[in-house]
């Protein structure tokens, strides 16, 4: 299995970072650090050194909170896509967006991925993927609401129904004439889950991997890290980092992330013990 992402080419071995980018003023995690214009592109730069791979834009924070309309998210996402790829031509970017609209904008400035966080709430968003020739992330949100919380939501197997849902968005945008290399699939924690749905899907995620679709993964720092811990948001960066370990074993490729170099070390950590990197220097027990 290999999978293709802007103009650069992975094996099944890899293990990706993508920094999280807000465009916005209420973000859950961040509270608004990034949602000046100039200090989101200082962030780009910043991720970049700390060894990202790709980074992911987002125009509107996922809890509930005031109505952002299209215009709006696309004057927060649209223009900065077009100064990062003008500072930054060779860097993957990815926008996180649910609205074809903004799609096909940001794909006009330059975007490689669509990062369709909200499991295909607008069926358009995969209609521009497939136009524009770019990557494109399917997820499992049970197809709630985009921006509402989950509540009392029941599965009887929710690993199956994730691949379930996943297979099939990822089916359908071959169909419409995406390239299959370019599209991945995400489990998408916390999004129409519980936690204990999504603490199953962490122990069972090879299942996913297995079904040779890449694997995308969205941990840091989420609420089922919290409960797990009994943690507020801004201690849970050990347990996402544990959790990111336990992802990269069974196999996920790409990691969507607020803390870059910590992440980078844990999954160069676990591709050196699987034997996919070598260490970086050996000198213990030689000399």
């Amino acid at each position: 299995m290999r999978f293709r992402l802007g103009e650069r080419e992975f094996d099944e071995h890899a293990r990706l970072v993508m920094a999280i980018i807000n465009r916005t003023p209420d973000s859950f995690y961040d509270k608004g650090l990034t949602w000046a214009a100039d200090a989101a592109f200082d962030r780009v730069a910043e991720v970049v050194d700390q060894g990202a791979d790709l980074i992911d834009i987002g125009g509107i924070k996922a809890a509930p909170g005031a109505e952002i309309g299209i215009e709006e998210e696309a004057r927060r996402v649209v223009d900065f896509v077009a100064r990062v790829r003008g500072a930054y031509p060779d860097l993957i970017i990815s926008v996180d967006t649910w609205r074809a609209e903004v799609g096909r904008a940001v794909c006009s400035e330059g975007a490689d991925v669509l990062n369709d966080a909200w499991g295909g709430a607008d069926p358009g968003l995969a209609e521009v993927a497939a136009e524009f020739g770019v990557a494109m992330v399917c997820t499992h949100t049970n197809s709630v609401t985009p921006r509402t919380r989950p509540h009392r939501i029941e599965y009887d197997d929710v690993v199956a129904e994730a691949i379930r849902s996943t297979v099939a968005q990822a089916e359908r945008a071959v169909a419409l004439g995406m390239e299959r290399d370019r599209v991945l699939i995400d489990p998408a924690h916390d999004f129409g889950k519980n936690s204990f749905h999504s603490v199953e899907l962490t122990r069972r995620l090879d299942e996913m991997v297995a079904t040779g679709w890449p694997v995308l993964v969205s941990l840091s720092n989420k609420d089922f890290v919290g409960e797990a811990l009994d943690l507020p948001v801004r201690e849970r960066v050990i347990g996402t980092l544990a959790t990111t370990a336990v992802s990269a074993w069974q196999g996920a490729h790409v990691y969507r992330v607020h803390e870059v170099a910590e992440t980078r070390q844990v999954l160069d950590m676990v591709s050196t013990i699987a034997g996919h990197r070598p260490l970086a220097r050996a000198v213990r027990g030689l000399a």
